[in-house]
């Protein structure tokens, strides 16, 4: 599995509902430090960064999914903040994608990107500085 399938995989988990920045970042790294074993991973190399850890290699494969019609990178009006989310074929893709991982990887990503998406922006970052306190070396966020 390339990195690519296996971001379009994640993005698949969620069924096409959108993430901010912040919870594409913080879901690509809880599943690398929790789950590389379910997911062939690590898959990036995550930095202390102003909000936690940050790699800039997620929104890099999330633009070439983007011009292959696997994604949407939105803009919202009024707002600084994208989104992303899988395309009608990227769900399909990523869901047979999700089916070739070992037992219990595909509900595990789901779970867990359930739980990203639940969170607000300071719980999230809260949550992730509390686990790894490695992480808030360069942050900005005060909790």
């Amino acid at each position: 599995m390339t990195r690519r399938d296996y971001v379009l995989a994640v993005l698949a988990a969620s069924n096409g509902a959108a993430l901010t920045p912040v919870q594409v970042q913080k879901l690509f790294f809880l599943l690398d430090r929790k789950a590389p074993h379910l997911t062939g991973g690590p898959h990036f190399q995550f930095e202390a960064f102003d909000y936690g850890p940050f790699d800039k290699g997620i929104y890099s494969e999330l633009r070439t999914l983007a011009t292959m019609g696997y994604a949407e990178i939105e803009s919202p009006p009024n707002t600084p903040v994208r989104r992303y989310r899988a395309t009608e074929a990227g769900v399909r893709h990523g869901r047979q994608v999700l089916d070739g991982l070992p037992a219990g990887a595909a509900g595990y990503n789901r779970d867990l990107s359930a739980w990203v998406r639940g969170q607000s922006f300071a719980s999230l970052v809260s949550a992730i500085y509390n686990e790894y306190p490695d992480m808030k070396a360069n942050s900005v966020f005060r909790y």
